[in-house]
């Protein structure tokens, strides 16, 4: 079953605990100290778009890419009410395209994740590196095999909201790596019936070393990771890690090439 169908209805509201506004002042901080204070910036995974608005009311002219229609048609509500030139597009990370490059890449919400294959992340790390501006700036986090195995393996988690409830089980296979979500969720109609809707998700564990590896065989320089933002080191408890590469080796002449 394709992921973020039902879902994406009332995606938002579930997800009214992540904190976007200080992830957003966190990347804004991260990217100035690169020297990046505008410009073009693409999100990866974009989803409803919640980041990417607050990263245009900062001042960067953001494109967002998402492979799912649902939570892109959210985006674009969101983007009509907020007054914002965003350019979304409905893409799969794997292969995606742009027009130009860009001056930095941002990627949150353990996007990367949902690619399980090392070897198709590894293509989306070389896209990256082939659409940032030369010495771009990528920033990406991802859930941390300490959070599937101890965390969220084999836990059922279940909310009860006046619109809509949903639960969700996890089941972490130790030794693929790969945690499964079933989500099952409940929508209020508009005649006051509920619909059921479910979804199955599909998530990789990677460790920081591999993280790191697949961005340098990518071509691209890995600068620093941090505790999910922070400025602390990752340790063996994080939940989550925040990644920061650069784009490595492609001269002017080639970011020329890339553009026509």
């Amino acid at each position: 079953m394709e992921a973020y169908t039902g879902f994406a209805e009332v995606y938002d509201m579930f997800m009214d605990n992540v904190p976007y506004e200080e992830w957003a002042d966190y990347l804004c901080g991260i990217l100035r100290e690169y020297g990046i204070r505008d410009g073009l910036v693409l999100e990866l995974g974009c989803g409803t778009g919640s980041l990417t608005t607050l990263l245009a009311e900062k001042g960067y002219d953001m494109t967002g890419v998402d492979a799912s229609p649902e939570m892109l048609e959210i985006a674009m509500d969101k983007k009509r009410a907020a007054g914002y030139d965003i350019l979304y597009l409905l893409q799969d990370m794997r292969e995606f395209e742009l027009y130009g490059t860009v001056r930095a890449v941002v990627s949150v919400c353990d996007s990367v994740n949902y690619v399980t294959e090392p070897d198709e992340l590894e293509q989306v790390f070389r896209l990256v590196n082939n659409y940032l501006d030369p010495f771009g700036i990528f920033v990406l986090d991802f859930n941390t095999e300490y959070k599937y195995r101890e965390l969220l393996g084999d836990q059922t988690i279940a909310e009860d909201r006046e619109e809509s409830s949903f639960i969700w089980d996890n089941y972490y296979d130790e030794e693929e790596r790969i945690n499964e979500y079933e989500l099952t969720l409940f929508i209020r109609e508009e005649d006051g019936r509920y619909g059921k809707y479910q979804e199955t998700h599909f998530q990789r564990a990677y460790t920081l070393e591999e993280i790191q590896a697949l961005l340098e065989k990518a071509g691209m320089e890995f600068v620093t990771a941090y505790d999910a933002y922070t400025k602390e080191p990752p340790h063996e408890r994080s939940e989550r890690i925040s990644v920061v590469a650069r784009e490595k080796g492609k001269s002017h002449l080639e970011a020329e090439v890339v553009l026509s």
